[in-house]
């Protein structure tokens, strides 16, 4: 399957608070992975899909929170898909803190400035297969904020630009 070209995202979601009735409980960490298996699902309703490791940190999140972000990366942020595809990386908290991003207004979670495009999703269903969890997203919000660039690519292996 390396062979197969593929675009590149970053999904991302904020952890909900320890004790949500508590107004003095610390918030949630925001969280971010990237990912290469994303797809359109339906225009009608407006369904994506990412597929997740079984067991992640992200697979373990939206078993919880049901809303979630995507910003689709531009060929100039191969540096971000890079720091979130990190194994054995450091808090997300310092991965986000010299990335440009807007929180999303129906999710909260973090949108990544000059994306080619972003969304925010609520999970509609999840599927087990195999090693991995597929979630299935109803599109809340659909943004373009940058027309910049060509879209970051993945294949055989390595992040590669697009023509």
């Amino acid at each position: 399957m390396s062979r197969l070209a593929a675009g590149v995202v970053l999904v991302t979601a904020r952890e909900l608070p320890l004790d949500a009735d508590d107004p003095l409980a610390p918030g949630g960490e925001d969280v971010g992975m990237t990912a290469t298996a994303f797809l359109s699902v339906s225009l009608d309703p407006p369904l994506v899909l990412v597929s997740l490791r079984e067991g992640s940190r992200m697979d373990d999140l939206l078993a919880e929170q049901p809303l979630w972000g995507v910003s689709v990366l531009a060929e100039s942020q191969r540096h971000i898909a890079g720091r979130f595809a990190m194994k054995g990386r450091i808090s997300d908290r310092l991965l986000f803190e010299d990335i440009a991003y807007v929180r999303g207004k129906a999710s909260g979670a973090p949108l990544v400035g000059g994306a080619l495009a972003t969304l925010e999703c609520r999970t509609e269903q999840t599927v087990t297969a195999g090693d991995h969890t597929l979630v299935i997203g109803r599109v809340l919000t659909a943004e373009l904020p940058s027309a910049d660039g060509g879209p970051l690519m993945y294949f055989k292996g390595k992040y590669r630009r697009l023509g």
